[in-house]
């Protein structure tokens, strides 16, 4: 926190003076600024410190500007400015007055049809606008994408794009977009990758907006790249069955994993976007492939598979029957010898060295799994496969009865998310949605945003039991302290100045005028009202100053004239222009 407080107020080449954090990313911080020379809120993303040095963050500094700067869209977020060879490396950005559509899904849930089809249209429009001018965006996510209270798409970050004829970064450089968005080609590491990887992305979006749902999930990001090779997602209908089915087929055909089957422009999609908007209920006809020459299989080659599935059986046959001629032989009759065992029940015993023993003396093949549980202590089994009472045949004397034992991790040990500047309804439906009860306490905050986390409790990383009580504590803004307004009517300059500086106001304007009841140099009046609280530092006074009573005109006396022209004091005193001057210099 100290860290990111140390910018507010600090002004960039003396133009971008930071206000306030509106954002913190695992690399950057984005404030809110006022571009002191167009006199205009802007946004500030500004590298930190401790990527300032690093050559492929600064890249991504450079590729994001670049990128941005070749293109001009209503839905692509624009750059004013970039700096990166100074203390500070920062861009300079248009300000977005809105959330990331990632932050709107998890406050919504699942989308409706018509706001998944309006919002991927505009994704897709920015896309193709890109895709003309050489440029893949590669990390199409909903973090990237802003929605402003007008429903308008804004498509931010790109700072791993793929540019023409410049440096681009690649998968070697680990910046090949968040895994549960990558295309497959991305995740195999693939070097070809083209707009149509932007595709899959904008498919698996649609995915998540129309379902409220990821199409892969897993344990770790190298089990989610894996699934988006080699796995076909859960048909969204099965998830949102009042999904219509051309939306549908977009999504499944946006998500093909060969790209050469995929849409191959974001055009292409828009196209069929429309229609599903035009008409919910229209239906594609998907058109078959062009088949290449190919000979009808003759009556031989059809005949094959099965002549060697028969002969494949008589083999099968001859061999069971060698066996029994053998055993026959050789071992007599095993009548004998078979025996039925019913199993045992093991639940609720210790797996332990004892178990151990006996199972390795016994008829049974074991195979031990471990789970985490609540009802269980660590080490005692909670399930068999097959149940206790079971029947199992076999022969004395030889293993012959599969018994798999769940054994208890004990409880699962959670650790705590860092929460830090999410928005405080979106910190509570996540939380409650893993089981925690939620209380929220606020504080004021100069770094963190009004409604955002300052922090949990227990802390980011800590250790926390399932369903326990989570504490937020969220941010009330910037603390304003205030002060009094002192009555400041009938002072002198030497008492008014005291009470300005016991008070902390700031001098405004120093207005003069006649004032039959006062003298000169005493204060008539004031801006602001005796008694209220006004921000301590920040307020500012004005005053109105006696010039004294106004000066009496006069007749001139002389026997030359019978009238004489009157003499009027339009100036105050000397002493005005030094009271105003003795003043404000100790205030501006």
């Amino acid at each position: 926190m100290d860290a990111y407080q140390n910018y507010i107020g600090l002004t960039l080449d003396g133009r971008y003076r930071l206000k306030r954090l509106v954002g913190v990313g695992g690399m950057a911080m984005v404030f809110e600024a006022d571009d002191l020379l167009r006199k205009s809120t802007v946004a500030v993303k500004i590298l930190k410190e401790e990527f300032a040095s690093d050559e492929v963050s600064v890249q991504r500094f450079i590729n994001e500007s670049k990128a941005v700067l070749m293109l001009s869209h209503p839905n692509i977020v624009k750059i004013f400015d970039v700096s990166v060879k100074g203390e500070h490396k920062y861009i300079v950005m248009e300000y977005i007055d809105g959330i990331t559509l990632k932050a709107y899904m998890q406050r919504k849930g699942a989308l409706s049809v018509k706001e998944t089809v309006a919002y991927s249209i505009q994704i897709l429009r920015a896309l193709e606008h890109a895709h003309l001018g050489g440029i893949v965006h590669r990390d199409i996510k909903p973090q990237n994408i802003m929605l402003l209270k007008n429903g308008q798409i804004k498509v931010t970050d790109f700072g791993i794009a793929k540019l023409p004829d410049a440096k681009t970064l690649t998968a070697t450089d680990k910046a090949i977009g968040t895994v549960y968005y990558i295309s497959p080609e991305q995740a195999a590491g693939e070097k070809g990758i083209d707009r149509r990887t932007d595709l899959y992305s904008v498919g698996v979006l649609m995915y998540e907006m129309i379902t409220g749902k990821l199409p892969f999930d897993g344990e770790n990001p190298v089990s989610i790249a894996l699934k988006q090779i080699n796995e076909e997602p859960k048909p969204a209908s099965e998830l949102n069955p009042s999904i219509p089915k051309g939306l549908e087929q977009i999504i499944q055909f946006a998500m093909e994993k060969d790209k050469d089957k995929r849409f191959q422009t974001a055009t292409q999609m828009i196209d069929l976007l429309q229609k599903v908007r035009e008409n919910p209920g229209v239906v594609f006809r998907q058109k078959n492939p062009p088949k290449k020459d190919e000979k009808k299989p003759s009556k031989k080659s059809t005949m094959l598979p099965i002549i060697m599935g028969v002969a494949s059986a008589f083999l099968l046959v001859a061999l069971i029957s060698a066996f029994t001629v053998i055993n026959d032989i050789f071992f007599g009759d095993t009548a004998d010898s078979a025996i039925t065992i019913e199993v045992e029940d093991f639940v609720g015993k210790p797996y332990d060295d004892a178990m151990k023993q006996m199972l390795d003396a016994s008829s049974y093949r074991v195979k031990v799994q471990y789970e985490y549980s609540e009802d269980a202590e660590s080490g005692v089994v909670i399930r068999q496969s097959p149940r206790a009472g079971e029947s199992r045949k076999g022969i004395k004397g030889q293993k012959f009865a599969d018994l798999t034992l769940y054994v208890s991790r004990g409880e699962e040990e959670l650790f705590m998310d860092n929460y830090a500047y999410y928005d405080k309804r979106q910190a509570q439906i996540d939380l409650r949605g893993k089981g925690f009860t939620v209380t929220v306490t606020e504080d004021y905050s100069d770094v963190v945003p009004d409604g955002c986390v300052i922090s949990t409790s227990p802390a980011a990383g800590e250790p926390v039991a399932a369903g326990s009580t989570v504490v937020l504590l969220v941010s009330k803004g910037e603390k304003i302290e205030t002060t009094v307004v002192p009555n400041f009517v009938g002072s002198t300059s030497v008492d008014a100045y005291q009470m300005l500086v016991a008070s902390d106001l700031r001098l405004g304007t120093i207005n003069y005028r006649y004032d039959e009841y006062a003298d000169y140099g005493i204060i008539v009046e004031q801006s602001l009202t005796v008694g209220t609280n006004v921000p301590k530092g920040v307020a500012k006074i004005n005053f109105v100053i006696s010039k004294g009573p106004a000066p009496v005109e006069t007749t001139a006396s002389t026997t030359a004239t019978t009238s004489a022209a009157p003499v009027v004091a339009t100036e105050p005193p000397a002493e005005t222009t030094s009271f105003d001057d003795w003043l404000t210099g100790r205030f501006n």
